[in-house]
């Protein structure tokens, strides 16, 4: 790798590379920190950690493969927020003004409240979001039209697929109503957007079945509960049986209670399984589910005619609560 005299400026990176490869050589950053710091140079955070982990860079070389990850563009006004956010400066949203742009409803404000998902619809364009599908199936070298197309070795057994920068997916990770909506329920407007994979979900057969992720959480039980917000795009029309996102709706209102009946000798995980039942959320092209994190939810079993095709992707504030025992 050629290394690059352009530095991005920002000491929180520095820091961040040193306590991957040179351990014990500065102290570890808040993990809000990390999480902002890597969204805001839109990187991966996988990607990220295996890069440094695999090749041991230098920070020079590190930052030179950050550079590439864009194409050698990182804008300098992006830089300029990510700096004055971490300095503790106050930003605006990366989108621009959100108090014209149309958020959730009062009604869907409610639903949240109650049930701790809530399904914003349009967030972007059905056309969008089929340029997105397209890409998906052209990434994985699968025809939307030929159904033998879908299980080839491209996708493996997984619904994960690794595609993270695939310019539809740089520009619905952008999209106006997706930021309000997430700052209307984060309650601020500094937010920063993840950088995740995508999903292929195709029908069940003898030789593909479903291989999860089943019922789980991406958040500690250890207490105190914290806030924090998941979403997933669907880039297809997604029915019930579809493999649709699942969850136990309200949940996140009786996680403490739930957890103080798990039997002795028995795993949380174990005693969900066996007590909860997920609810598939069907929704439209275009549409976002947006969840709590401590609602228990997964995937589910595709028995329909068609894949379901979406776009993972998570928005956080500079600074937020959270918990740093990893309790599961």
């Amino acid at each position: 790798m050629v290394e690059m005299e352009t530095s991005l400026g920002i000491e929180q990176l520095h820091t961040y590379w040193a306590c991957q490869c040179e351990p014990g050589s500065a102290a570890p950053l808040p993990q809000d920190v990390v999480k902002t710091l890597l969204a805001g140079l839109q990187l991966n955070v996988l990607e990220t950690l295996r890069y440094l982990h695999h090749q041991r860079p230098s920070y020079a070389q590190f930052e030179a493969w950050v550079w590439e990850r864009h194409g050698g563009e990182l804008k300098e006004a992006a830089l300029n927020r990510l700096r004055r956010a971490l300095a503790g400066e106050a930003v605006g949203a990366e989108v621009g003004d959100l108090d014209r742009v149309e958020g959730l409803s009062a009604d869907d404000l409610a639903h949240w409240d109650e049930h701790g998902y809530v399904i914003l619809r349009n967030a972007i364009s059905p056309e969008a979001a089929e340029s997105t599908e397209t890409a998906i199936y052209d990434f994985l070298g699968m025809d939307r039209d030929d159904p033998e197309s879908w299980y080839r070795q491209s996708l493996g057994h997984s619904i994960w697929v690794p595609l993270l920068r695939h310019p539809t997916l740089v520009a619905n990770r952008r999209a106006p109503r997706i930021h309000k909506a997430h700052a209307q329920l984060w309650g601020r407007e500094d937010l920063w957007v993840t950088v995740d994979q995508v999903g292929f979900n195709p029908p069940e057969r003898d030789n593909w079945r479903f291989p999860g992720p089943h019922l789980h959480w991406d958040a500690t039980l250890a207490e105190p509960h914290c806030f924090e917000l998941q979403g997933i795009l669907y880039l297809a029309d997604v029915a019930e049986d579809q493999g649709a996102f699942s969850c136990v709706p309200g949940f996140h209102r009786t996680l403490k209670q739930w957890l103080k009946s798990v039997p002795e000798g028995v795993t949380v995980h174990a005693h969900a399984a066996r007590t909860l039942t997920m609810t598939p959320i069907a929704a439209k092209r275009g549409d976002m589910i947006i969840w709590h994190h401590l609602l228990p939810h997964g995937s589910s079993p595709n028995r329909a005619q068609r894949p379901r095709v979406v776009q993972y992707m998570s928005l956080r504030p500079t600074r937020f609560a959270y918990t740093e025992e990893w309790k599961s």
